[in-house]
């Protein structure tokens, strides 16, 4: 019994080591958490530049990056993370002023 608590230790550990050795990895990586949803983006006619005064900063499903030039989200976009403030889809709703 004890051989076999020594084992899952071990396992443990090498797992625990990998996980420790991979989050600097993905910090790094700024493309490692970021995302796209492409069936939703062509289903709701997602592109990169406004429809004359309709854009995604003004919408009210846009979530804003962390500068109003960032990249955001979008409620409509699950798992989005690449929305442009520029952007303009058809789900547009205008933010209540």
């Amino acid at each position: 019994m004890n051989e076999a608590m020594k084992t899952s230790r071990r396992q443990f550990l090498k797992v625990g080591g990998a996980a420790l050795a991979m989050i600097p990895v993905l910090a790094v990586s700024g493309k490692a958490m970021a995302a796209t949803n492409a069936a939703m983006r062509t289903s709701m006619k997602y592109q990169d530049k406004p429809l004359g005064d309709k854009s995604c900063a003004t919408c009210m499903q846009f979530v804003p990056g962390k500068t109003a030039k960032d990249l955001g989200g979008c409620k409509i976009f699950a798992g989005d993370t690449e929305i442009s403030p520029k952007g303009y889809c058809v789900a547009w709703v205008a933010k209540p002023k």
